[in-house]
């Protein structure tokens, strides 16, 4: 089996301006499918950026939604599958009734058809107070696909192991990761130590989850100068070969569409039988957590 994965490493340059950068983000993706690729996957906060200090930002969130459609419309037109990076929306809090932001992440088909989403469990620390999380009220699965099973994480979510875990225990063969992450998310104490800090982190766990799990990792970040602190470094990693050639090694904007050989993921399985383990009976590793702890 063979498939095609872009990655758009352009973010939003316009913030909070959502037509603008669903159009750019549109072309990239028509760009994409004209080089072959059957996979289109946007960065996190493509649409509107990172900007929760704006006073605007929630109720241009409260917009966002309807541009799912337009995903849609040009998934279908162009037959081509997308993960439109992931959309910042409101939605009631059943607790108290009022309405919170979540952070949600779709598998758009060929069709054009939601095969599936993912709401952002693991939230970075400056996230918590502008978005909600669905905790435990909503598990990781599996979204079955053209391309086989999949998993969507989203950005800090790479940081846990138990995520991915989660997924490959359902059978998931590429896990998708739309990301924004820049170089400024370590603190200053960090930085002093290596200023390199968050590309070695980046660098580093998205090879050892594609190893770790037998799985085919995509990770899309938002691309920019690295003066204004864009890490960018969007790849396809594998087992054996760690980031496939072709992909992001610097901050750049733009998009890459690179080959992925998916007989290396059965391959990999027969060498390092991760998945065959994790389903055994005796298996010795559990990852709920317990009272008595």
């Amino acid at each position: 089996m063979r498939s095609y994965t872009i990655h758009c490493s352009g973010g939003a340059r316009a913030p909070l301006d959502l037509s603008l950068n669903c159009q750019r983000a549109s072309d990239f993706i028509r760009k994409a499918k004209a080089q072959g690729a059957t996979l289109a996957v946007l960065p996190e906060y493509h649409l509107t950026a990172w900007t929760p200090q704006d006073p605007s930002f929630t109720t241009v969130a409260s917009q966002a939604p309807s541009f799912v459609t337009r995903y849609q419309a040009l998934a279908a037109e162009l037959d081509i599958n997308i993960v439109p990076g992931t959309i910042v929306q409101p939605k009631p809090d059943s607790a108290n009734g009022e309405t919170v932001l979540i952070n949600t992440s779709h598998f758009i088909s060929s069709k054009g058809e939601i095969l599936g989403s993912y709401t952002k469990k693991n939230l970075w620390h400056p996230e918590r107070p502008h978005l909600e999380s669905p905790g435990l009220d909503e598990p990781h699965s599996v979204i079955q696909t053209p391309l086989g099973p999949i998993g969507i994480l989203v950005c800090w979510d790479l940081a846990f192991p138990e995520a991915f875990r989660a997924l490959i225990r359902q059978g998931a063969k590429i896990i998708i990761i739309p990301t924004f992450w820049m170089l400024t998310d370590c603190f200053e104490k960090g930085l002093k130590r290596n200023p390199r800090a968050e590309e070695v982190f980046v660098e580093s766990m998205v090879t050892a989850r594609a190893f770790e799990n037998t799985c085919c990792v995509v990770f899309a970040n938002v691309g920019g100068k690295k003066e204004e602190g864009y890490l960018g470094l969007s790849q396809v990693a594998m087992p054996f070969i760690g980031k496939l050639p072709g992909s992001f090694s610097g901050c750049e904007e733009g998009l890459k569409v690179i080959d992925v050989d998916m007989e290396i993921i059965e391959e990999a399985e027969e060498n390092y039988k991760v998945r065959y383990d994790l389903e055994r009976e005796d298996w010795h590793y559990g990852y709920e957590h317990t009272k008595d702890r």
